[in-house]
């Protein structure tokens, strides 16, 4: 179902000093479409997109998309031989063409992560009235199981940053980068400023809600499921499927059996055991490369400092982002999921193991700087099946569980230590914020495989020369990160429907098709799409 309706144009690399007034970047617009000959008079200038170009430390500039549309709504054509590149500007709507056949029951959607929520909302708001369940708790229940977590080492194996409503981003920076080029993507950052998010999510290049704020949105996104007649079950595991006499689907969960039309598989990427049970019950679920790392920590203010120079806090800039790469040994280490004045946090989903995450709030206001640096796994890594992939993360997990004292501590160690070889350096003026703290002095060589290690230690000096600081000796290491992305992918037909199950649905991070809050919702509302292409509205 194409939504690729283009409304207008973008005018693209408009660059101003961060002390020039963002309208001057719509009236450059004019002035150059004026200059070849097109009159800006019924024309529409809008700034579309905002990044920072800190390529050049002593002129650090803004850089600016502008949106030009007819006033009247009418069409507008690309224009050529401007000084700035050119770029369609798509509809943000998502196009719906209903199907005929009959639903027997309202269809069911598991998980509430991006992917499940965004197709539940998309189902609800066109009739069809969808189920959403969660093995995990509603956001404030989850939000207490964590607390626990944090300050008492209890963990909750079924509510915890990974289960729960709002998914695993929820406790993250709540960012919306992706690199999908997908008009829906507009579309998925309009929805979430609907139910609250801050409007500069659809200007900044890259957009981030914030924990504190997307708890709260996540609340309002299912509450308005409810209202438009869908139901919302939490602590409901998935922990079977059937087919029924009629044709449909029947789930098994933990609160009883419930009879589907269609069934939406919107799992996390850490439901390990559903992946089992899939596989038990004749999915074809395959390997795929993932990655595995460690938390880095420096001081936010030396990270501004080196990114932006003499332009270091300024307002608009805000707080320092870096994403760095290295792939010159073939097989790659990276950052990923940076969390500017942020924290790390405990990310375990099951009892015996220890992975660290980042999470930022809205105001990214902390002392600290936080990153995963990891290290590409390819299946042959891990004996390319779907069992070892598993296998290999809760190996990984395992070991800093031990390291870190078998309670829930992480192992930590300085950038400066691990790259001596030493250990045993306490942290000096980079203090970890995990648990509030709570860390024990280890090797990350305990925790991590030789050749990951061998590629974070290459990887460390390779950023540094990139970003002057980023592996200073007193930066801290925790570990370890192996929630990147789901090991595993469900394979699906094209219209989205599991291979031999043809009323099931595998969409998200979780089922292997997206990487990201953004990505993930785009993958829900194509599932939805396809089930509303083929189904009727549910009628009672």
């Amino acid at each position: 179902m194409p939504d690729e309706k283009t409304v207008g144009f973008l005018i693209n690399g408009i660059g101003l000093s961060p002390d020039a007034e963002e309208q001057e970047a719509c009236a450059i617009a004019a002035s150059e479409l004026k200059r070849a000959g097109i009159s800006p008079a019924r024309l529409r200038f809008d700034i579309y997109k905002r990044s920072v170009d800190a390529r050049k430390k002593d002129r650090v500039l803004l850089v600016y998309s502008v949106a030009v549309t007819a006033k009247d709504g009418g069409t507008v054509s690309l224009p050529k031989k401007l000084n700035y590149s050119v770029s369609p500007l798509y509809d943000r709507s998502v196009e719906i063409s209903y199907g005929k056949r009959r639903q027997e029951a309202p269809p069911l959607v598991v998980g509430m992560g991006p992917a499940g929520l965004f197709c539940a909302l998309l189902l609800a708001e066109h009739g069809y009235r969808p189920m959403i369940i969660d093995r995990g708790d509603s956001v404030a229940d989850r939000c207490r199981a964590h607390d626990r977590f944090v300050k008492e080492g209890r963990l909750d194996p079924e509510s915890n940053i990974q289960f729960g409503a709002g998914g695993a981003g929820t406790f993250s920076d709540g960012k919306l980068l992706t690199r999908i080029n997908d008009p829906k993507t507009s579309y998925v950052l309009r929805r979430f400023c609907d139910f609250g998010a801050p409007e500069e999510i659809l200007t900044a290049a890259k957009p981030h809600i914030g924990t504190d704020l997307l708890v709260g949105i996540v609340d309002k996104m299912l509450l308005r499921i409810e209202e438009l007649g869908g139901r919302v079950l939490y602590r409901c595991r998935l922990d079977g499927i059937r087919r029924s006499a009629d044709g449909g689907v029947i789930a098994e969960t933990t609160k009883g059996e419930i009879a589907c039309s269609a069934m939406v598989l919107a799992l996390g990427h850490s439901a390990r055991d559903t992946y089992g049970m899939l596989m038990k019950n004749g999915f074809a679920v395959e390997a795929k490369p993932f990655s595995v790392g460690v938390r880095i920590e420096h001081l936010q203010e030396r990270i501004d400092e080196a990114l932006y120079g003499r332009f270091a806090g300024h307002p608009k800039l805000g707080r320092g982002e870096y994403h760095l790469s290295d792939t010159t040994s073939g097989r790659g280490v990276y950052t990923f999921c940076m969390c500017p004045g942020g924290q790390v946090v405990a990310a375990a989903s099951e009892e015996g193991g220890v992975v660290v995450n980042g999470m930022s709030r809205y105001a990214r206001d902390g002392r600290n700087a936080n990153s995963a640096v990891c290290v590409s796994v390819r299946p042959e890594d891990y004996g390319a099946t779907p069992e070892g992939a598993i296998a290999f993360q809760r190996s990984l997990e395992r070991a800093a569980f031990s390291a870190g004292g078998r309670d829930y501590f992480a192992p930590m160690q300085t950038v400066g230590d691990f790259l001596s070889g030493n250990r045993g350096t306490e942290p000096s003026s980079v203090l970890p914020s995990y648990r509030d703290g709570r860390v024990r002095l280890a090797s990350m060589d305990d925790c991590l495989p030789a050749f990951v290690c061998e590629e974070l230690r290459r990887g460390l000096v390779s950023f540094d020369r990139k970003l002057h600081g980023f592996a200073a000796s007193e930066a801290v290491l925790s570990g370890v990160e192996t929630r990147t992305s789901a090991p595993v992918r469900i394979l699906r037909t094209e219209e989205m429907t599991a291979l031999g199950h043809d009323r099931i649905y595998p969409c998200g991070e979780g089922a292997g098709y997206a990487g990201g809050i953004t990505s993930a919702a785009v993958d829900g509302i194509r599932a939805a799409q396809n089930m509303i292409g083929r189904f009727a509205p549910f009628l009672e």
